[in-house]
C-alpha cells in the first residue's frame, strides 16, 4: 500500500481528534505542553490500537456492534460536552471547570474518537493490507493533529475567556450528533 493513503486516511480520522483536542486546550488547567501530550498520546495509541483491532477481527466485530457504535460514540461525546456546557453557563470561577484531563475523560474521549478507525481497520481486512505500517502511521497522524489542538485551543481560550468551555462542550456534542446523523442518512 501506498504511504499516502494512510497518511490521508489518518488525516480523516483526526479531524473529529483535533476537534476534541482544541476543546480539551481551551478548558485544560493542566499545564499545556503536559495536557498536549497525553491527549495526543491517548488519541494515537487508541487510533492505531482500533485500527489493529479492526483488521484483527475483521467483519464479525464490525458487524456486531455496527447497529449501536454511532449511538456509543454519540453519548460519550454528549455527555462530556453537555458537562462542559453546563459548567460554563455557570459562570464563577474558573477553577470550577470541568476537569476533562481526569483518566476517565481522557479514556471516553480516546474511545469516542476512534471508533471510525475500527471500521477502517476492517476494511484494510478486507483488502488484505499489511497493518502495521498503515496503522502507526494513522496513530502518528493522530498524535500529531490532537497535540496541535491542544496546543491552539489554549490561545482561542485567552481570546474568548470562560465562553470557550461552552464552545468546546458544543463542539463535543456537534461531533457526536454529526456520528448519528450520518449514520441515520446512510441507513
Amino acid at each position: 500500500m501506498d504511504l499516502l493513503v494512510p497518511v490521508l486516511i489518518g488525516i480523516g480520522l483526526s479531524m473529529d481528534c483535533y476537534a476534541v483536542s482544541l476543546a480539551i486546550g481551551t478548558t485544560t488547567k493542566a499545564k499545556l505542553l503536559n495536557a498536549a501530550i497525553v491527549i495526543a498520546l491517548f488519541f494515537g495509541v487508541f487510533q492505531t490500537g482500533m485500527t489493529l483491532l479492526g483488521w484483527a477481527t475483521g467483519t464479525h466485530l464490525a458487524e456486531m456492534i455496527a447497529d449501536y457504535d454511532h449511538w456509543v460514540a454519540f453519548l460519550l461525546l454528549a455527555v462530556i460536552g453537555v458537562k462542559m456546557v453546563v459548567e460554563g453557563c455557570e459562570g464563577g470561577d474558573d477553577e470550577e471547570s470541568v476537569d476533562v484531563m481526569q483518566p476517565g475523560p481522557v479514556m471516553i474521549l480516546s474511545i469516542a474518537t476512534s471508533i471510525d478507525a475500527l471500521a477502517v481497520g476492517v476494511s484494510f481486512a478486507f483488502l488484505q493490507v499489511e497493518i502495521l505500517v498503515p496503522a502507526l502511521i494513522i496513530g502518528i497522524v493522530a498524535f500529531l493533529f490532537s497535540f496541535f489542538g491542544v496546543m491552539s485551543g489554549r490561545y482561542l481560550a485567552s481570546i474568548l475567556g470562560k465562553k470557550v468551555e461552552i464552545i468546546g462542550g458544543l463542539i463535543l456534542v456537534a461531533i457526536g450528533l454529526k456520528i448519528v446523523i450520518e449514520y441515520l442518512l446512510n441507513v
